[in-house]
């Protein structure tokens, strides 16, 4: 692979072992790639240690948590055509990266390749690799299969594409904050594709509040739906995230949070072309078949 051709950027905050594990192995890959740290603010020794064992590491120090956010100032970094996302519990397979870049050159409409994910030390694949592989949207002249979203940590992107949108909301902070990005992409005419020979390996922190994504997951599929999809989506998103503040317990501090930020979603309000929403309502129906069962519970509405 020409060298300098992908970077992989890394978001961590507050995992210095993971996060050395995790650069250890993206070293050791034979592309090569130029890593690229986005440190969200890590009180513990996070930056000290990654720069002392890898010096070659660029540590991009955002000065406080920005969650999704904090990828933009490391893409900001980036001199490379394309860029590779990964969390500190994840890192790229061997060769993934080279194929990336043969896909990206070979398909200019491609905008976001997902890649396939393996979870914990026996590599199973992930239920939502298993639903992407499935989708039912039309891939002709694509190299793998069309989607309508894709994983934040587990992606390819144009460098270029990722600065048209704009990079990640930071009022979003983390969890969902890439629906918006993806129907960005697809109503500026770029596709989306699945791409198994692509591989992600993820081992899951256990330094997670699964509370709190579930709830930011809710609020910030709200906020997406009315600023981007017809008004019957946005009330159905919103009456899902009440339901689920209520099931937590946190109706009234997380209601209040996503009631107020209305406020500036309607203000930026702009739908996606009917294609687009044609697109998300053909995975909504295919999802719904009983064969999908299994899978598409493992996923939030309209997330591929």
């Amino acid at each position: 692979m020409p060298e300098s051709r992908i970077s992989v950027v890394v978001l961590t905050h507050n995992r210095m072992a993971q996060l050395v594990d995790t650069l250890t192995r993206l070293r050791a890959l034979p592309e090569r790639p130029p890593i690229i740290v986005a440190d969200n603010g890590s009180a513990d020794d996070t930056v000290r240690m990654a720069a002392l064992l890898f010096p070659d590491v660029t540590i991009v120090q955002c000065g406080a948590n920005l969650g999704a956010a904090g990828r933009n100032l490391a893409v900001n970094r980036a001199r490379t055509d394309y860029v590779a996302f990964c969390d500190d519990d994840t890192w790229w397979q061997p060769g993934s990266l080279a194929r990336a870049v043969r896909l990206l050159d070979a398909y200019p409409r491609v905008g976001i390749l997902n890649a396939r994910i393996e979870v914990g030390v026996d590599g199973a694949t992930d239920p939502v690799s298993t639903v992407m592989r499935m989708s039912p949207l039309d891939a002709t002249g694509l190299p793998g299969p069309s989607l309508v979203g894709y994983m934040a940590g587990a992606s390819v992107m144009r460098t270029s594409v990722f600065r048209q949108m704009g990079g990640y909301d930071a009022r979003y902070f983390i969890g969902g904050e890439e629906e918006r990005m993806a129907l960005d992409v697809l109503a500026a005419g770029h596709a989306i594709v699945y791409c198994p020979a692509c591989t992600i390996s993820h081992h899951p922190s256990p330094l997670r509040d699964s509370a709190l994504r579930r709830r930011m997951l809710a609020r910030n599929a709200a906020w997406t739906a009315w600023q981007r999809l017809p008004v019957m989506d946005a009330l159905r998103a919103t009456a899902r995230a009440f339901g689920c503040f209520r099931n937590e317990g946190t109706l009234w501090l997380d209601g209040f949070a996503l009631l107020r930020g209305l406020k500036w979603t309607l203000r930026e309000r702009r739908c996606v072309p009917d294609r687009v929403v044609a697109m998300l309502d053909a995975v909504r129906l295919d999802a719904r078949a009983p064969r999908r069962e299994s899978s598409r519970s493992e996923l939030p509405q309209r997330q591929v």
